[in-house]
């Protein structure tokens, strides 16, 4: 990788979604696209013979690489980073890179966070490559009985960004509305896009511009996107701190009926934890330590934009169950707006247990912890 010539990191997104959610369809109009020339397609398929490898249309600027034949969630892992440092010279000539995006196409039964994990935390990876977004494909036509009984789709859905639905011109508007409602409390924040035909508008699915070093202070509140949470059916709550006195306000709001406890989407909780005032470094690990010792493994996404005392300007983390990636700091505040905002996805974690937590804390002395985060 040493003989590539150093240049910005390259966008790496990965496209998710259930078993004939319509990826590979949605995929082949993209690539297709001029804005996707020197595009890197990734693909693993479940099973001996990767159909999905032969059904790939691709223009003479688009790559197309098939790696593994075993499921992406559970032998992908360790392969994947192979893959990535491969192609890093494989893919080169005279030193330049003759690719500027990846896009990982996963089984329909992967769980995103171990491809997540290997994109955030190896250091060979992350030299070279950032993430751009996650993306799933949700299938209108069996969207609800799908996501009722596979567990796989709702974490999928669960921690996007971007939702695209598929087949949506083969329903009816009463069923679409019914559909993006329940995507949209499940996961507040993800951008939901119709594609007819397989068609989607390539800008709106790819270019997140997230977590890139070198991005634009907005698009981190347009990544955050915390304002869709002021509307989700859950707990609110307000923390204002007056001197010593402290108040917690809290409203709630019935979405109409009791929750199935055999739906696996009423098992997924999201919110925005929200704080006025400057938050000091070491509490704030600290509370990040506890929470990923105690509920890592439920706790799908983290992501947020942080007011830490004595720092100029805020600190953005990203984290997808017990594994974070590197803080950045900012050089400014996006807006006005200078309060702490942390989305958090979780699989049965209320959002008590993450308020209780943090005032816990910083109404006492902090807990010893070892760090993980890297906020200090």
């Amino acid at each position: 990788m040493d003989t590539v010539k150093k240049s910005s990191p390259i966008p790496v997104s990965l496209l998710t979604g259930f078993l004939g959610s319509g990826k590979t369809t949605v995929l082949n109009h993209l690539v297709q696209q001029p804005l996707f020339r020197g595009t890197l397609v990734v693909i693993n398929e479940f099973g001996a013979i990767s159909l999905d490898h032969l059904l790939v249309a691709h223009s003479n600027e688009t790559l197309v690489m098939e790696v593994g034949d075993g499921c992406i969630c559970c032998a992908m892992r360790g392969d994947l980073a192979k893959v990535l440092k491969d192609i890093t010279w494989r893919f080169s000539r005279n030193g330049v890179r003759n690719y500027d995006r990846v896009i990982i196409e996963a089984t329909g039964l992967a769980d995103p966070a171990p491809i997540l994990h290997t994109l955030m935390t190896d250091k060979n990876i992350t030299a070279h490559y950032r993430l751009d977004a996650v993306v799933t494909t949700i299938d209108c036509i069996h969207a609800m009985d799908t996501l009722d009984h596979h567990a796989e789709a709702v974490k999928q859905a669960a921690v996007a960004d971007r939702i695209i639905l598929t087949k949506s011109d083969l329903i009816d508007e009463q069923q679409r509305r019914m559909l993006q409602q329940r995507l949209a409390i499940l996961n507040p924040a993800a951008t939901q896009l119709l594609a007819v035909n397989g068609q989607v508008d390539g800008p709106s699915v790819f270019s997140a511009n997230l977590f890139s070093i070198d991005q634009k202070t907005p698009d981190v509140v347009r990544w955050l996107n915390a304002e869709a949470f002021a509307g989700n059916p859950s707990d609110r709550y307000k923390y204002v701190r007056h001197g010593a006195a402290q108040t917690l306000y809290s409203s709630k709001r019935s979405i109409g009926k009791q929750p199935d406890i055999n739906r696996h989407d009423d098992h997924i909780l999201s919110y925005c934890f929200t704080f006025d005032e400057p938050i000091d470094p070491e509490l704030f690990e600290n509370w990040l330590d506890l929470l990923m010792t105690v509920k890592g493994a439920d706790i799908l996404r983290i992501k947020g934009i942080v007011n830490m005392r004595n720092r100029t300007g805020p600190v953005v983390i990203h984290g997808v169950q017990h594994i974070f990636h590197p803080p950045l700091e900012l050089t400014g505040w996006p807006s006005d707006d200078r309060r702490t905002r942390v989305v958090f996805i979780t699989r049965n974690v209320p959002r008590s247990v993450i308020e209780d937590t943090f005032f816990a804390l910083n109404g006492c002395a902090a807990l010893p912890a070892t760090p993980i985060s890297g906020l200090r």
